[in-house]
């Protein structure tokens, strides 16, 4: 758990400190567009220390996946919500409601349960069948993404949320369909599904937050990346409870992800304060 909650923490702060540079290096004028501003954010060290906490998160997340089941992971990871709401209130000066204070002890409280309740990760194996799924699921959420311009302005923010939560859910469980980081896996279709999963996710949630609500996007992400992996995760892949707390890992799992829906303003961090 101490590494999913590193994961947690590392995604939290990136999320500012990306938010932060981005915004200063869009302030800076110039030409170039899109292209143009992320260029200028990477010579910008709080884009690239994010970044690092980028990488270094999902180290964490992926040593969790393989000690923990994917329920107590994917809530934990949920829970990187709080954490931006945190570090935007230090950092960035951004004033947290007291409903949103009482959410991020609810995540807390959430995370908690989960600790005491949570087994270790199953012992199956997963078959082709699942693999090739990951896969298809992957790709599903790369044609989403691809369409996100001409999708329904109604109900696009959700879509696109959804897709972008699938494809981090995909990278999930496809972490624990790899068995070694070896060349014999270029033959595994799970080691294909984690990347485009993972990359067809961004393509998702970048669309979400530019041409819809930032609230609806991020709540739908919550619900797609933790409700789908875990219920792969014990029904196909063995994942576990500890004896007779199961009920204690449920109300755990909705708890924290409850947290993390009422912070859901937070999936774009705040803009930077005057003066910054």
């Amino acid at each position: 758990m101490i590494c999913a909650l590193g994961a947690a923490v590392c995604f939290g702060a990136a999320t500012v400190l990306q938010a932060v540079a981005a915004r200063a290096a869009s302030a800076q004028g110039g030409r170039g567009g899109e292209a143009g501003v992320l260029l200028r954010a990477l010579r910008q060290w709080r884009y690239l220390a994010g970044l690092a906490l980028d990488g270094l998160g999902f180290v964490f997340q992926v040593l969790a996946l393989k000690s923990l089941p994917i329920y107590a992971v994917s809530a934990a990871l949920a829970s990187s919500l709080a954490v931006t709401a945190v570090v935007a209130a230090r950092l960035l000066g951004v004033r947290l409601r007291r409903g949103e204070w009482a959410a991020v002890g609810v995540v807390c409280a959430g995370l908690a349960m989960l600790g005491l309740a949570s087994g270790t990760e199953g012992d199956r194996g997963g078959s082709d069948a699942l693999r090739f799924a990951m896969l298809g699921v992957a790709l599903g959420v790369l044609g989403v993404g691809l369409a996100g311009g001409r999708l329904p302005e109604r109900g696009r923010g959700l879509v696109l949320g959804l897709a972008a939560g699938f494809g981090f859910g995909v990278v999930e469980v496809a972490v624990r369909l790899i068995d070694s980081v070896s060349v014999a896996e270029l033959a595994n279709p799970a080691t294909y599904a984690l990347l485009l999963g993972g990359g067809a996710a961004f393509l998702a949630l970048t669309s979400a937050l530019q041409r819809g609500s930032v609230t609806v996007a991020t709540a739908a992400m919550v619900i797609g990346e933790t409700v789908g992996p875990a219920v792969v995760g014990v029904v196909w892949l063995g994942d576990r409870t500890r004896e007779g707390l199961a009920w204690l890992a449920v109300l755990g799992f909705v708890v924290s992800v409850a947290g993390a829906l009422a912070l859901a303003r937070f999936g774009e961090a705040p803009g930077v304060p005057d003066g910054e």
